[in-house]
């Protein structure tokens, strides 16, 4: 049980009476950490959350951002990582389901997937099994149901061994007039379930969720994770949206963590009304089922639509066309109490505000002093060492899990996994970047400058594929928040992600919080995953890869003496620690809009290629652009700008932020150039079929392929 002794007196003080037993189990869920964000939910407050661009915040089931004239993108981001450390294929499919869900609620017709995914080393053949098994989830799942998953990203580490993390990002369009909300305005209003039918699995799921893990969690929570059915989820989906186009609909909601309680509770809450729901009349897929696991069951694909009792049986015939149970459960009622009816007798009465919005708890922080200190090592040969990081899981390529997926399904997807971010068309002039990212070593190091850094680097990819980011959505993944040391990591990182978010202007508009990712007292490294959306013409895509021999290579922005939490020291020597990258918030915003300034003037298309430079720094960032495009470069290293004292490999392995590589066409440098007012230099030029840093660092481009290529396929051969 969740539930404190002062929670409970809390409750019985406000009911003047005890709670029966299913009053108790309904509280007992709303009152998780999952469902209530009872810890998160005063410092979540200080994300800004308003701007220019944003129809709606936080709150529903998803985010708005308006992106032309006619639509809007609704997105959301959840998690599902204890499921998916129990059951990873089931877990994560569900995982993939609920997002969907969440999209449909307002309206939207989901068009990308996105992940963001966390495990062990590969050398572990646990790690390997969830691994393996939460890309089959996600792949079978998007691909049955027809969303493509058009980017994300994976890390590999010590951290995640016991407790994986599976965060997904989902991203819909809908036509401006055509938002619906998770709300029932409208007293006398009916509450149509339709979908899946309701059976014993994901009992308790947001309990499970609201708890460390244990070493018995594999075989003792099983009954929590709740079971996936991709073929119903693309009957409601079709089924939903046809009602939405036929029928004039008060509010929709999806049945996620918590069930009918949940769903319901929140429903008439934000309307402040009441509801009855009458258990008799709730399809059940086990015979036998009581009150207790009807109300508390997360059984998947299930939707509630509240609309007007003349509109029942055109929503039904919708539902039969497709093949989908529907049924009326219940109604909005005058007042602000939910009401549970089993053969006329009451069995539970409950105000709504109780369940849907229970007390939040002001815990203590304590702060973690930071490790300032510069870490000293012998570095070794640069061509050992790039070659070495090269094939690091976290940098090689992620080609074994995005060949799973259909990225082209739906044919919008302009740019393909494998670049900064996936480029979908919305309309002829339109596209839109996508992209989640999170560096779980800076914030371990610095929760300010890791969140903060979390936030940049994924505006810095969205920027390199010439979009303005427009909104930011995330998931926030730490250990116990009871633990003092562990909320003073989630609140400062919230303020570093805040300050990023509010200079860009782009708001936060939707997310979740996953605590208790620890196992037996060992905790994640924290993980403050990030989704960005930013918009852009369609003349404006830029890419990574080399395009023409003879390009100029252009560095944008200051380079650093930031090794600090950099993948060359976690790689190369084993070492997580030192002083984690510092975020500049001035050179970060001035240099993302020089990029953005100087894309949108290039009517002749001199600006060849754009990378951000990120993760293994300069020297990792150029490798990539060329394998991308097999072609190689002559690099300057004394050109690269820095006012520090740094050897070779500080000056290529650093992870400054607010960096971007530019390619652009020899005889267009000089206007480039004297458009940008911002640090930059010319510190190379594409050429040849080799990375040559110098006349000794001369390192083909074949043997850099050899490196990157082929990794994960070869640890998943075991």
């Amino acid at each position: 049980m969740v539930l404190t002794d002062s929670e409970i007196e809390y409750i019985e003080g406000i009911l003047n009476r005890k709670m029966n037993s299913l009053e108790e189990g309904m509280l007992d869920v709303m009152f998780s950490e999952h469902c209530s964000y009872k810890s998160s939910r005063p410092i979540l407050r200080t994300f800004p959350t308003e701007g220019k661009n944003i129809i709606l915040g936080p709150g529903d089931d998803a985010g708005l951002v308006s992106v032309t004239d006619k639509y809007a993108l609704a997105v959301g981001m959840e998690s599902h990582n204890h499921p998916s450390a129990i059951e990873p294929y089931g877990g994560a499919g569900t995982g993939i389901g609920g997002i969907l869900r969440d999209i449909i609620s307002m309206g939207a017709m989901p068009i990308a997937l996105l992940d963001s995914l966390r495990f062990g080393p590969l050398d572990d053949e646990k790690s390997r099994y969830l691994f393996e098994h939460v890309v089959k989830g996600i792949s079978d799942y998007g691909n049955r149901v027809g969303v493509p998953t058009v980017a994300g990203e994976v890390e590999f580490d010590e951290s995640f061994r016991t407790n994986p993390l599976v965060n997904v990002m989902c991203v819909g369009l809908v036509e401006k007039d055509k938002i619906v909300r998770g709300i029932a305005p409208n007293v006398g209003d009916v509450f149509l379930l339709m979908g899946g039918t309701t059976g014993r699995d994901g009992i308790h799921g947001v309990t499970f969720a609201s708890e460390e893990l244990t070493s018995d969690s594999e075989t003792e929570d099983r009954p929590a994770v709740q079971v996936a059915d991709p073929f119903t989820k693309k009957r409601v989906l079709e089924a939903s949206l046809e009602i939405l186009d036929t029928i004039d609909v008060s509010g929709v909601k999806d049945l996620g963590g918590g069930g009918l309680t949940c769903c319901v509770s929140e429903l008439v809450d934000s309307s402040e009304n009441g509801a009855a729901v009458d258990l008799r009349a709730i399809p059940l897929r086990e015979e036998g089922m009581t009150p207790y696991e009807i109300m508390l069951s997360e059984s998947q694909e299930r939707m509630i639509f509240v609309i007007n009792p003349k509109d029942v049986e055109k929503a039904r015939e919708i539902c039969d066309k497709h093949e989908i149970v529907s049924t009326v459960i219940g109604e909005v009622t005058e007042g602000n109490n939910m009401v549970i009816i089993d053969d006329g007798k009451e069995l539970a009465n409950l105000p709504t505000v109780l369940l849907a919005d229970p007390p939040s708890l002001n815990r203590p922080l304590e702060e973690v002093p930071e490790n300032n200190e510069k870490i000293e090592i012998e570095h070794v040969d640069l061509e050992e060492s790039l070659l070495k990081v090269l094939s690091s899981p976290n940098i090689a390529s992620k080609e074994w899990v995005f060949k799973q997926y259909d990225h082209e399904v739906q044919v919008r997807t302009v740019v393909k996994p494998g670049d900064d971010a996936a480029v979908l068309r919305i309309d002829d002039e339109t596209a839109i970047a996508l992209t989640t990212d999170s560096n779980t070593i800076h914030t371990k190091l610095s929760p300010y400058h890791g969140g903060a850094g979390s936030v940049a680097e994924a505006i810095r990819n969205v920027i390199s594929m010439g979009a303005t980011p427009y909104a930011v959505v995330d998931c926030l993944n730490f250990g116990n928040p009871e633990k003092p040391d562990v909320l003073w990591q989630f609140k400062t990182c919230i303020e570093g992600m805040s300050d990023v978010a509010e200079a860009f202007e782009a708001p936060v508009i939707s997310g979740n919080v996953s605590f208790y990712n620890e196992t037996e007292g060992v905790k994640i490294n924290p993980t403050p995953a990030v989704g960005v959306i930013g918009v852009e013409k369609i003349k404006n895509i830029r890419t990574m890869d080399f395009k023409e021999e003879n390009d100029k290579i252009l560095l944008i922005g200051e380079t650093y003496d930031e090794l600090g939490g950099s993948e060359y020291l976690r790689t190369v020597y084993g070492i997580e620690d030192g002083m984690a990258p510092r975020i500049r918030i001035d050179q970060e915003t001035a240099n993302g809009k020089t990029v953005l300034d100087i894309i949108d003037s290039d009517n002749d298309k001199n600006i060849t290629a754009v990378h951000d430079v990120s993760n293994g720094g300069i020297l990792v960032a150029l490798s990539e652009m060329a394998l991308k495009s097999g072609l190689g470069c002559e690099i300057d290293i004394s050109a690269i700008l820095t006012d520090d004292d740094l050897d070779v490999c500080e000056l290529l392995y650093s992870e400054t932020h607010g960096r971007y590589i530019v390619t652009v066409k020899e005889d267009a440098v000089d206007d480039i150039l004297e458009a940008i007012d911002v640090p930059v230099a010319v510190i190379g030029e594409v050429k040849g079929n080799s990375l040559k840093l110098s006349e000794n660092i001369d390192i083909p481009v074949k043997k850099l392929d050899d490196a990157y290529h082929g990794v994960l396929e070869k640890y998943m051969a075991f």
